[in-house]
C-alpha cells in the first residue's frame, strides 16, 4: 500500500468503540455495581485525607505534605479512566473520540508516572525519618520538598508528553474497535497499520526502564529501612516495621502492573486488560488506608476533623 493511501485512511477512524469489560448483562452489572462503589470510596477517603490534611496544622509536615499529594494523583488517576467506564456500562455503542483517547492517555500517564515518582520520593522521605531522625528537618526541609515536588510533576509531564508524541503519528486504518475500557499504549500499537518494532523498543525503553529502576530504587530504599527497624525494639520501631512492609507490598502490587504493561512488547490486549482492572481500582483506595489512615496521627486528626463538622451540623439544625 502506498504512503499517501495509507496517510488517507487514517482519516476514517475518527471514534473508537470500546468492548468494555464484559458483554454479558449481569456482569456488566455487578462491575457497575462493584467500580461504582470503589470508586466512591476512593473519592471519599482520598479527599477527606487531603482536607484533614489542609485543615490540622499538627500535619503540616514533608510526610504528610507528600501523603496529601499522593491522594490528589489518586483522586485524578481514578477519575480518568473509572466514569467513562461506569457510564459505557449502560451504553450500547461506547464509543469515544480518537481525540478524547489521545487526551486520556497523556493525563493516564501523566498522574501514573507522577505516582511513581512520588512513592520513590516518598520511600526517601520515609528512609530519613527512620534511620537518620536527627538530620531530618536539615535534609527534608521546606524548600527541599516543593523542589521535590515540583521535580515530579515535571518528570511526569515530560514523560506524557514523549510517550503521546511517540504514538500519536502512528496511522490507524482500522478495525475501529478495541477489546478494553480505555485508551492506552497496548491499544495504540494494536490497532495501528504500519511497523511498529521500533516504538516499542521506544516505548519499553520509557516507560518500562523507568517502572523497573523506580522499582528497584524503592525495593532497596525500604529493604535498608527494614534492615534498620530489625535492629530497634521498641513498640514503636515494631509499628514502624509493619507500616513499611505494608507500603513496600502496594509499591510492589503498583509497579508491577507498570513493569507487565509496559515492560514488554504488546502481546495480548485481553491480559493487559485483566491487569489493568485490578490496577484501575485497587491502588487509589489502598494508597489511603496503607499510606495514611493506619497512621495514629492521621486518625486523631481525622476523627477531630468529623467531630467537627457532627459538631456543627448539630448546632445548624438548632
Amino acid at each position: 500500500m502506498e504512503e499517501a493511501d495509507l496517510l488517507n485512511q487514517t482519516t476514517s477512524v475518527t471514534y473508537i468503540r470500546l468492548r468494555g469489560l464484559s458483554v454479558n448483562q449481569k456482569v456488566q452489572m455487578a462491575v457497575f455495581v462493584l467500580f461504582l462503589t470503589l470508586y466512591v470510596l476512593t473519592l471519599i477517603g482520598n479527599i477527606l485525607i487531603v482536607i484533614t490534611i489542609i485543615y490540622d496544622r499538627r500535619l503540616h509536615t514533608p510526610m504528610y505534605f507528600f501523603h496529601s499529594n499522593l491522594s490528589f494523583i489518586d483522586v485524578c488517576h481514578s477519575t480518568v479512566t473509572v466514569p467513562k467506564m461506569l457510564k459505557d456500562t449502560w451504553s450500547e455503542e461506547k464509543l469515544i473520540s480518537f481525540e478524547a483517547c489521545v487526551t486520556q492517555m497523556f493525563i493516564l500517564h501523566l498522574f501514573a508516572c507522577t505516582e511513581i515518582f512520588l512513592l520513590t520520593v516518598m520511600a526517601y522521605d520515609w528512609y530519613v525519618a527512620i534511620c537518620k531522625p536527627l538530620q531530618y528537618m536539615t535534609v527534608m526541609n521546606w524548600k527541599v520538598c516543593v523542589l521535590l515536588a515540583v521535580a515530579l510533576w515535571m518528570g511526569g509531564t515530560i514523560h506524557s508528553i514523549s510517550l503521546t508524541s511517540l504514538t500519536i503519528k502512528l496511522p490507524h486504518c482500522g478495525p475501529d474497535e478495541i477489546d478494553s475500557f480505555f485508551w492506552d499504549v497496548p491499544q495504540v500499537i494494536k490497532l495501528a497499520c504500519t511497523d511498529t518494532h521500533i516504538i516499542e523498543i521506544l516505548i519499553v525503553s520509557n516507560s518500562g526502564l523507568i517502572s523497573v529502576v523506580c522499582f528497584v530504587v524503592l525495593v532497596v530504599s525500604y529493604v535498608g529501612i527494614l534492615v534498620s527497624l530489625r535492629q530497634q525494639i521498641s513498640e514503636g520501631r515494631r509499628k514502624a516495621l509493619s507500616t513499611c512492609a505494608a507500603h513496600l507490598a502496594v509499591i510492589t502490587l503498583f509497579l508491577g502492573h507498570c513493569i507487565f504493561i509496559y515492560s514488554r512488547p504488546s502481546t495480548s490486549l485481553l491480559e493487559d486488560k485483566v491487569v489493568s482492572v485490578f490496577f484501575t481500582a485497587a491502588p487509589p483506595l489502598w494508597n489511603p488506608i496503607i499510606y495514611t489512615l493506619r497512621n495514629e496521627d492521621m486518625k486523631n486528626a481525622l476523627n477531630k476533623f468529623m467531630g467537627r463538622l457532627e459538631g456543627r451540623g448539630k448546632n445548624d439544625n438548632v
